[in-house]
């Protein structure tokens, strides 16, 4: 389990959870609501580092919004280097997957002296659904249908307890490259929520989304990771950061979707310990 701290910062209190020995590492998700069983990916990196999970505004018993503004990405960052500083980290490192990766590459823009890395994992810095037939939540992607029914039905304030689990499962099914296998990579008591609030912010904000231009004052080093068959932020985003980021180094997993954390988990750590072991060497 994860130990619950409440971090009293000068933009609010904010709940996190730690995990781990070692180096610090920030991690966290724009809309992922976390509790004391944790979270797959934060795990990743607990048997190396100090983890800190952190529930972002309106999350858990973090702080609420008084103002809109106030859940959109450069005020959640702002968060963090509140919470960072109220920790007492001159500098931490930061992991983000999805929309916690398009977190870390506008930490990397704004506050690379705050940050000794950042692992960015299927993310992309720019809108990746309207224009990428790739996308699942693209209208041209033959899963589109299938996706939206199982988000429409999992709203549905009458479904029981184990109806909302067989959807969930089957939604997150459509995200993996061998999805007979799903019982397999989510295997353990891990159970975290998504905050509808900051979703529904995320869904306007993200239509406008693209810092490509900015990619070039990222000066931290930056690890990418995606899934080649990534079905949320297709791979072709990945390797558009990485041609951008001075600092950056890809790595695509062939057998993977959106998941290459627990679709090859052993790939993932040794890529991971690699990458932070070339750290090391260079300190």
């Amino acid at each position: 389990m994860w130990k619950q701290k409440i971090v009293q910062t000068t933009r609010g209190m904010f709940e996190v959870f730690t995990k781990g020995h070692g180096t610090p590492l920030c991690v966290t998700h724009h809309y992922s609501s976390f509790n004391e069983t944790g979270d797959y990916f934060a795990d990743s990196f607990t048997h190396s580092h100090t983890v800190i999970l952190i529930n972002l505004r309106e999350c858990g018993h973090s702080a609420q919004a008084t103002e809109p503004y106030q859940l959109s990405f450069i005020e959640t960052i702002l968060d963090l280097e509140a919470i960072r500083t109220s920790l007492g980290y001159k500098k931490w490192g930061f992991a983000g997957h999805s929309t916690g990766g398009m977190l870390g590459i506008i930490y990397g823009i704004h506050f690379s002296d705050s940050l000794h890395y950042t692992i960015i994992v299927g993310a992309a810095a720019r809108e990746y659904q309207i224009f990428s037939p790739t996308c699942i939540y693209n209208k041209q992607h033959p899963q589109y249908e299938n996706m939206q029914q199982l988000t429409r039905l999992l709203s549905d304030k009458n479904l029981t307890a184990q109806e909302k689990e067989s959807y969930k499962v089957e939604r997150t099914k459509l995200s993996l490259y061998k999805p007979d296998l799903y019982s397999e990579f989510f295997n353990r008591n891990i159970h975290k929520s998504l905050n509808p609030i900051r979703l529904h912010y995320f869904s306007r904000e993200v239509v406008i989304f693209d810092v490509t231009k900015q990619l070039t004052l990222i000066q931290t080093p930056t690890l990418i990771i995606c899934g080649k068959h990534d079905v949320q932020c297709p791979v072709t985003y990945s390797i558009e950061m990485a041609g951008l980021i001075p600092t950056a180094e890809l790595v695509i997993f062939y057998e993977s979707n959106h998941y290459p954390f627990l679709e090859e988990k052993a790939k993932f750590t040794s890529i991971i310990d690699s990458f932070f072991q070339q750290l090391s060497d260079h300190e």
